[in-house]
C-alpha cells in the first residue's frame, strides 16, 4: 500500500484529490496521513470528505478515515463505474475542485457518465465555473478530452448551493500536447456578475479594469445572477489569444472594496500580458495529470507554484512518470511531461 504524508509540499486537500484520481486509476491503494496539516483547520472538511464520498462510489472502493474532521484515510479501489453520478457538497465547497478528483477515472470509464454535482461554483481559491470551461476543457480538448460543461446555476460563497452538470465521454485516442506559445492577443472582455448586490458594484469594478486594461465599454458587461441561492460576486477577466485563452478570476468578499477587488484582477492580468509563457499559473497543475495519463507533452509556464511541485511529487509517487520542469530565461519554464 502506498504511504502518502499530507504534510509535503503545499500541504492541503490537492494531495488528497489527485490520490483519490490516481488511486482510481491505477487501482493501487493507498494511506494518507496528517491530511490538510498545514492548513488552519487539518483534517477533513466537508469539502474533501465528499470528494472521498464520491470517489468511492465511482470506483467502488472501501474506506478508512472517512469523516469530518480526520487526518487519516484508507482508500482501497474497485472498478470504475460509468453512468450517471449525483453529488452534493452541502456546503459553499467548491465543486470544480470535486470535479477535477472525479475526471481524470470517468475519462477512463467503460462507458459515457454524467455528473451532477452541488455547492460552490464561484469560490476563492478554487478554479470557478468559468475557467473550467473556457481554459481547462479547451486545452484537454486538443488531447482528445471530450467533456461538455453545464452550469444550472450559481453557487457564490458563503451559501452554494450552485448547480454544475458534466457530461463525460471516455477518453479513446489521447494525443500528445505542445503548447510554447500563444500566440497574439485578439481580445480582452471583462464580466462583473453579482446577485444580490447593488448593480453599482459591478459598475464600479468594470470602470477600473477598463481603465487598467483599456477594454473598451463594448467588450465590459455586468451580468445580473438570478438563480442564485445567495448573494455574491465575480469579476471576470479573459484574455484570449491565438493558442490559449487565459480567464482572471476576483471573488467580491463583504467590506472588501469593488474597486479593490477589480484592481487585484488588473494586477494579475497584466502580470499575465507581461509574460511571455502561454499557461498560468493555475492551470499549469491543472494539466500535469491529464498529461501523465496520456501521450505526455510540454509546455511553457511561469516559475513552478508550490501547488505544481506537489503535483508533480504526488504523480511521480503513483506514475513515476518523468516530469522535467526547468528555467528557459529569467520568467519563463518549460515543463515536460513523458509517462
Amino acid at each position: 500500500m502506498l504511504q502518502l504524508d499530507g504534510r509535503n509540499g503545499e500541504g492541503g486537500g490537492q494531495i488528497l484529490r489527485t490520490a483519490l484520481a490516481l488511486s482510481l486509476i491505477t487501482g493501487q491503494p493507498f494511506h494518507l496521513g496528517s491530511i490538510r496539516a498545514r492548513r488552519r483547520t487539518p483534517g477533513l472538511m466537508r469539502q474533501h470528505l465528499t470528494a472521498v464520498q464520491a470517489a468511492a462510489a465511482v470506483g467502488q472502493a472501501s474506506v478508512e478515515g472517512a469523516a469530518l474532521g480526520s487526518t487519516e484515510l484508507t482508500f482501497r479501489p474497485g472498478p470504475i463505474q460509468a453512468g450517471e453520478h449525483r453529488f452534493a457538497i452541502g456546503t459553499a465547497g467548491s465543486v470544480t475542485l470535486l470535479f477535477q478528483a472525479l475526471l481524470p477515472a470517468l475519462l477512463r470509464a467503460p462507458g459515457p457518465s454524467t455528473l451532477h454535482l452541488e455547492g460552490g461554483t464561484h469560490n476563492p481559491m478554487a478554479p470557478t465555473f468559468d475557467f473550467l470551461a473556457r481554459v481547462f476543457l479547451p486545452q484537454l480538448r486538443r488531447i482528445g478530452v471530450d467533456v461538455r460543461a453545464e452550469l444550472r446555476s450559481w453557487g457564490f460563497y458563503p451559501a452554494g448551493g450552485g448547480q454544475l452538470v458534466f457530461h463525460v465521454e471516455p477518453w479513446k485516442e489521447p494525443g500528445y500536447y505542445d503548447l510554447r506559445e500563444r500566440g497574439s492577443l485578439r481580445e480582452q472582455w471583462a464580466v462583473a456578475a453579482f446577485a444580490g448586490i447593488p448593480y453599482a458594484v459591478a459598475e464600479r469594478e468594470l470602470e477600473v479594469v477598463g481603465r487598467g486594461l483599456s477594454i473598451g465599454p463594448a467588450a465590459r458587461k455586468p451580468l445580473l445572477v438570478r438563480n442564485s441561492r445567495g448573494p455574491g460576486n465575480a469579476l471576470l477577466i479573459g484574455l484570449v489569444h491565438e493558442h490559449i485563452e487565459e480567464l482572471i478570476t476576483a471573488i467580491g468578499e463583504k467590506g472588501k472594496a469593488a474597486e479593490q477587488v477589480a484592481q487585484e484582477a488588473v494586477e494579475e492580468a497584466r502580470g499575465y500580458l507581461e509574460h511571455e509563457a502561454p499557461v498560468g499559473e493555475y492551470l499549469a497543475d491543472q494539466l500535469l495529470l491529464p498529461l501523465a495519463l496520456g501521450r505526455g507533452g510540454v509546455f511553457r509556464t511561469g516559475a513552478p507554484s508550490l501547488h505544481t511541485r506537489t503535483q508533480i511529487e504526488t504523480i511521480q509517487q503513483f506514475l513515476g512518470a518523468a516530469i522535467r520542469s526547468e528555467a528557459i530565461s529569467e520568467r519563463v519554464w518549460e515543463i515536460e511531461v513523458r509517462p
